[in-house]
């Protein structure tokens, strides 16, 4: 039976004429499926539905979403985000929702959670490193990390009283429901890269993956090592942010969605 599928000129440039043709056809196309962006179920039959392709090194996977909630598009993620864990991160996890990953000089602790401005919830991600972070070339001790984003627009927070600016070029990937990487503008002004990107996607919980939908953005806020610390709850990593903007060692800025 045909389906109510949207099919981008880039999907089908990817996939071939011939399998884009037999997905609106209904032969490779699921009736039922699973929003990629909001998790709920949705029918092609019934309703308008997106063709999602996601691309990492090697390997191609089709998703599908409500065409409400995303439009047919292709999504660039690493071979490793795609094909899922591949090293153990076990006792690398905060009891919010975390990881870990190394980029070039260090470790960084990404944590998810709601934080609450002027009376509404907003999805946050929480970045502290493991270690001072050093300007790539210097050759002193120091920890440049909070100068580094500041040089990349990111805003000093003083006190969490309105939700910080839009950094326009900088992103979050959550597809699948998951939280897959932070890009950052490419060297070259193409495609985004990732600053930093999970081992295995991350689950959030539905409430965060609401309020990300609801704002369609994500409030990062990042602080120098020893600044906030593991937190197990909300309320314990919210009064450590609040305690980092009062000494003045955090940065914030609200990145858009990307793919979702």
């Amino acid at each position: 039976m045909p389906r109510m599928l949207d099919v981008s000129d880039e999907v089908r440039a990817e996939i071939g004429d011939d399998e884009a043709d037999r997905l609106l056809a209904g032969e490779n196309a699921p009736g039922s499926y699973d929003c990629t962006s909001c998790r709920t179920p949705g029918d092609s039959e019934a309703e308008r539905t997106s063709t999602v392709l996601f691309i990492g090194d090697e390997t191609a996977v089709l998703a599908f979403a409500h065409a409400t909630c995303l439009p047919s598009q292709i999504v660039q993620v690493t071979e490793e985000q795609l094909q899922g864990a591949v090293r153990s991160i076990s006792g690398d996890r905060l009891d919010v929702n975390s990881d870990k990953v190394v980029p070039e000089q260090a470790v960084l602790g990404v944590t998810s959670g709601l934080v609450l401005i002027a009376g509404e919830l907003h999805p946050a991600l929480v970045v502290e490193p493991t270690a001072p972070i050093v300007r790539p070339g210097a050759t002193d001790v120091g920890d440049d990390f909070l100068p580094l984003l500041i040089e990349q627009g990111f805003m000093p927070v003083t006190q969490l009283t309105e939700v910080p600016p839009v950094l326009h070029g900088w992103s979050v990937l959550l597809a699948m429901g998951q939280l897959h990487a932070v890009l950052q503008p490419g060297p070259t002004g193409g495609q985004p890269v990732a600053w930093w990107q999970a081992h295995q996607p991350l689950q959030v919980t539905e409430s965060w993956r609401a309020a990300a939908n609801k704002h369609q953005q994500v409030l990062m806020f990042a602080a120098p090592v020893g600044s906030i610390g593991r937190q197990p709850r909300e309320d314990l990593l919210r009064d450590a942010i609040d305690k980092a903007a009062a000494n003045g060692k955090l940065v914030a800025s609200a990145l858009p969605l990307a793919g979702t």
